[in-house]
């Protein structure tokens, strides 16, 4: 054990030789624990623990760092049960602190306190940001529809169906946002009651692609706002997408699904969430919500098989997605984490959620093509292979979603040279 002062090697010179070494030894944090334990009157049960796990989760000087924030906070005279000991190390802000992810994380895995409502505070600020980014005319209802879409959500929870997630509230408040800044800055118009047809017409133009999902929530504001006598007539009634009601999105040419496939496969270079997200996508039809949420547990090592998602029965694995698969078990090994999920970043090796969408939404951005359009070319050949019903059954999904990847037009290929047979045909 390195020399806790420089008293021990009798002269300041050569503490200043092996300062350096223990900055960086893996006990350092042990030792502070240690100090820390001797200080306190009434040193909780779980401080030895929890140093144990931040010494290995993190870098020797992080884990010094939180040890001594946690000395403060336990030594303010404030009860030291872990909930509260929890609450107290939260900062105020977007952002909770390294230290109380950490405490929360050790706590709740241990079942010593419940987890934060910091994904609640995150999700009502976005709120609150764009509620406060409409007109002053125009805020009070979009205000009044964001507290009615949240009560909306918990009526649904308590009965039991599909509540709105924080994602789908949030871009309807900016959708509303949008229409609120369209109306006040083009249109002249700073009261809902003056909106028209021709308005909402005016503003779904300016994003065609966006048409279908902004006519749902402009009927759902207006719908709102008839019933609360913020307008007397619904201007969105009447409206319709009128755009194609089959796939249109973008598809990979075989070239280019040839060329994914060898960079994925042959690459070394290529790193390993990339390829597993691509393989998956490519070859499964797996989307990026399955492929983030994928445990370890999910993974049978001797049949070869995934459990994705909803999908009734696991999926087998052909050669090139399980070695992707091993890459990436091997770079989470690497970083000698507890996180249960396959693909664990540098943001989520200290807890045990799975990765954000943000990240996998860039996994991919090096090989210049987006997941959501790798998986639509494998459920368009699929679907336009097989019966949209067993394609619906394989994937958990329901049998409508795949009747949009029908295409409407017939493989050249899989029909007989009926002009030859009109040539043969005799007069």
């Amino acid at each position: 054990m390195p020399a806790r002062n420089a008293a021990e090697y009798g002269s300041t010179q050569a503490w200043d030789c092996v300062r350096p070494c223990w900055q960086r030894h893996p006990d350092r944090p042990l030792v502070r624990a240690e100090n820390l334990i001797a200080e306190l009157d009434n040193p909780p049960g779980w401080l030895q623990d929890f140093t144990t796990d931040l010494a290995t989760k993190y870098s020797v000087g992080r884990a010094c760092t939180m040890i001594t924030s946690l000395g403060r906070l336990l030594r303010d005279g404030q009860p030291n049960l872990p909930q509260s000991v929890l609450e107290c190390s939260r900062r105020p802000g977007r952002s909770m602190g390294s230290l109380a992810r950490a405490l929360e994380t050790f706590f709740t895995s241990r079942g010593l306190a419940m987890a934060t409502d910091q994904a609640e505070r995150l999700a009502a600020g976005r709120r609150q940001r764009r509620v406060l980014a409409a007109p002053d005319t125009l805020r009070p209802s979009v205000e009044a529809f964001s507290d009615f879409m949240i009560r909306s959500r918990e009526r649904s929870r308590r009965a039991g169906t599909l509540p709105r997630t924080d994602a789908t509230i949030e871009a309807a408040l900016a959708i509303v946002r949008d229409l609120a800044l369209f109306l006040a800055g083009e249109r002249g118009k700073r009261d809902w009651a003056l909106t028209d047809v021709h308005d909402l017409e005016a503003f779904l133009a300016g994003s065609p692609k966006a048409r279908k999902r902004r006519l749902v929530v402009l009927g759902q504001f207006f719908r709102f706002a008839r019933s609360q006598k913020i307008v007397l007539v619904d201007p969105a009634r009447g409206l319709t997408a009128r755009g194609p009601s089959g796939f249109t999105g973008a598809t990979l040419t075989l070239d280019q699904q040839r060329m994914l496939f060898r960079r994925w496969t042959m690459d070394p270079a290529v790193h390993p969430h990339e390829a597993l997200l691509g393989m998956l996508a490519l070859l499964h039809g797996a989307s990026s919500r399955e492929i983030k949420m994928l445990q370890v547990v999910d993974l049978d090592f001797r049949a070869r098989t995934a459990r994705l998602g909803d999908r009734p029965h696991p999926v087998p694995l052909d050669p090139p997605s399980w070695a992707a698969a091993e890459r990436c078990l091997a770079h989470r090994e690497d970083q000698r984490t507890d996180n249960p999920h396959v693909m664990v970043t540098r943001q989520t090796k200290t807890g045990r959620g799975p990765a954000s969408t943000a990240y996998v939404s860039h996994v991919l951005d090096a090989c210049g093509f987006p997941p959501r359009m790798i998986r639509c070319t494998r459920l368009l050949e699929l679907v336009n292979t097989m019966d949209p019903k067993l394609v619906a059954a394989a994937f958990g999904m329901d049998p409508e979603a795949t009747m949009i990847y029908l295409a409407d037009h017939i493989d050249p290929g899989r029909l007989p040279d009926l002009q030859s047979q009109w040539l043969q045909a005799p007069p």
